[in-house]
């Protein structure tokens, strides 16, 4: 601080004029603005007044450093396999100074093995989606040259792995630290706060909150924005019953050479659980059975191999080891839903 004083001879009255400062913005007033308070007194000698005495006081504004981080949004629902998983975040430099913001996303709960290649992306027209244009842009590790009451959208990006379960979440937290501003396009030294007396120069408050995972008065903000898996909960059953023999016919018949046999495929999804899309089903013949072209393949049938319609296509020799093949395309199957295959073969 520094302080001007002058000494009054004799004082017989006095008074006092304060200079104002300028109005404060949201964050306060801007660190290094210097506030004068200026002061008269006026007195008399002997009844005639004298000229009046004046001082002075001037300090400079410290730098007071608040950051924020807020997630935007519900928690982002994703599928299993998904690259490129965005979720969005707003941050905020509340300080009364220009900052540049290190920033990092790390994950704080579910499975790590389920989730990689965290990016943090600019979210240059705030819509909350990765563009092209954005995606061209790169990846950033900070804010550069963040004005104050400053916000910038970003986006943070990540790979889900294709084990992921319906209904697993992974918690990601976006932390922004501040750091010296006054350096176009490099990242300046990380704020800490003053020790000790105040200083005529500019010194350095931290003044943020606690966040997701740092603590009060650190320099720094975080927030958790929330990925949860909408996946499919598949399960496939195979199936035959012996349709015909050569002896029996169809009553009680048995699996003797010449018997004719249906396979049947069901594909069945979970309650609750994501839709499954482009269902192909690809059954491998055994080399003991004949395809039986008459009956055919049917395909979207029930859970008990009925009700189908024709569908799907015989493919010889086209296995992995040279098997005869069935393929056929299931309708999605939703939460809930059971869809079958089903055709026939005689053994040989």
């Amino acid at each position: 601080m520094k302080t001007t004083t002058q000494l009054l001879g004799a004082v017989s009255a006095f008074a006092l004029v304060v200079m104002s400062s300028a109005p404060a913005l949201a964050e306060g007033t801007s660190a290094g603005t210097d506030i004068t308070n200026n002061v008269s007194v006026t007195y008399n000698v002997g009844g005639v007044t004298q000229n009046a005495e004046t001082a002075s006081d001037t300090f400079t504004v410290d730098q007071r450093v608040n950051v924020n981080v807020e997630f935007v949004g519900a928690a982002t629902s994703v599928s299993p396999g998904q690259n490129d998983a965005v979720i969005a975040f707003d941050v905020t430099n509340l300080s009364n100074s220009t900052v540049d913001l290190d920033l990092s996303a790390a994950l704080t709960a579910g499975t790590a093995g389920n989730i990689s290649n965290f990016q943090i992306y600019r979210d240059s027209d705030g819509d909350r989606i990765l563009s092209a244009a954005e995606l061209a842009a790169g990846p950033i590790t900070y804010l550069d040259e963040l004005g104050e009451d400053g916000t910038v959208s970003v986006i943070v990006i990540a790979d889900i792995g294709l084990n992921a379960n319906n209904g697993d979440d992974f918690d990601v937290v976006l932390t922004a630290d501040a750091h010296a501003g006054g350096g176009v396009g490099a990242l300046g030294t990380e704020l800490v706060g003053t020790t000790g007396a105040n200083t005529s120069g500019i010194d350095t408050v931290l003044f943020d909150g606690a966040g997701a995972t740092d603590a009060a008065n650190a320099g720094d903000f975080s927030d958790t924005g929330t990925y949860t898996v909408a996946g499919a909960l598949v399960t496939v059953a195979k199936t035959s019953r012996v349709v015909s023999d050569p002896v029996n016919g169809t009553t009680n018949p048995k699996a003797i050479p010449g018997a004719t046999v249906e396979y049947c495929i069901t594909v069945a999804n979970a309650s609750g659980a994501a839709t499954a899309t482009n269902v192909d089903v690809i059954d491998d013949l055994p080399f003991d059975v004949t395809y039986l072209t008459g009956f055919g393949i049917f395909v979207d049938g029930d859970g008990a191999c009925a009700s189908g319609v024709a569908g799907g296509t015989f493919s010889t020799a086209s296995g992995p080891a040279g098997e005869d093949q069935v393929l056929g395309d299931l309708s999605d199957v939703a939460a809930g839903q059971i869809r079958s295959l089903y055709f026939r073969v005689e053994i040989n």
